[in-house]
């Protein structure tokens, strides 16, 4: 039986399809061309592998992980993000914010405002903002409380140091700014604010690894690539002496004085 009462399965069914499609490119298997596309450290992998004690398989399996993870970061922002079209009161605009909550009767703050609206800037990490964004995001909510005094602007983070609903305080232009109705909120706090379900977050979370697996067995295209990285490298190296680390260094150093003539 479904636990979740603020969204059908139906709907998380076809959000995390949509989340899914939002890989693309990154599914498509990784060969040398896509693998060296930015040109790798050959010197920090081979590092890497001593130190920790990987076989070559394993350091290359990782890299590959590596840059397709850095890629996925914005996918998952999609899926926290786009979630919320899926829940009542809430709508994603095409532009401006991240997610708008709309509650006539009011939405109560901590502080014990009252407004109608919620406009959110939403992060998925607590330190992916440096001074200068924070700065040009807390002017903004800024103008949006001047041109509407019933509403608050929320920072809201996946991933904050910890579960909060607090005053946003920034230093803008050297001086400290700080407004009750401009909050930094966890996503935690947020979802309990717009189900009116306290744990709604973390029944969200229970739910997820049942329904992605559910997706992906009916989902063609997140069939797990067949990277050819380590079997073209392994044919270099034998071309090479045998030597693994030398079709590494080619790939990042192969026009440079002693390695291009190997």
């Amino acid at each position: 039986m479904w636990q979740l009462s603020f969204i059908s399965k139906q709907d998380l069914i076809k959000h995390i399809g949509l989340t899914i499609t939002q890989y693309g490119d990154k599914l498509a298997p990784y060969d040398l061309n896509v693998f060296n596309s930015n040109i790798i450290d050959p010197v920090k992998l081979i590092f890497d592998k001593t130190v920790y004690n990987f076989s070559w398989e394993e350091i290359i399996k990782n890299e590959i992980f590596r840059q397709r993870d850095k890629s996925n970061n914005n996918d998952i922002g999609y899926f926290h993000q786009r979630l919320f079209e899926y829940i009542k009161d809430c709508t994603i605009p095409q532009t401006g914010w991240d997610i708008v909550f709309k509650n006539d009767p009011g939405i109560l703050l901590p502080d014990g405002d009252k407004v109608s609206t919620v406009y959110v800037e939403m992060k998925n990490k607590h330190n992916t903002m440096n001074s200068a964004a924070a700065g040009k995001t807390y002017i903004k909510m800024q103008g949006q409380l001047l041109s509407d005094d019933d509403c608050a602007c929320f920072l809201v983070e996946v991933i904050a140091r910890k579960s909060q609903n607090i005053s946003w305080a920034v230093t803008v232009d050297g001086t400290k700014q700080k407004h009750r109705k401009i909050r930094r909120v966890s996503i935690d706090e947020f979802y309990a604010l717009v189900t009116g379900q306290k744990d709604a977050f973390y029944q969200m979370c229970m739910a997820l690894p049942d329904v992605i697996e559910e997706v992906v067995e009916n989902f063609a295209a997140t069939a797990t690539p067949k990277d050819t990285v380590y079997k073209d490298l392994t044919k270099i190296a034998d071309t090479k002496g045998g030597s693994f680390a030398l079709a590494l260094y080619l790939l990042g150093f192969n026009s440079y004085i002693g390695f291009n003539s190997k």
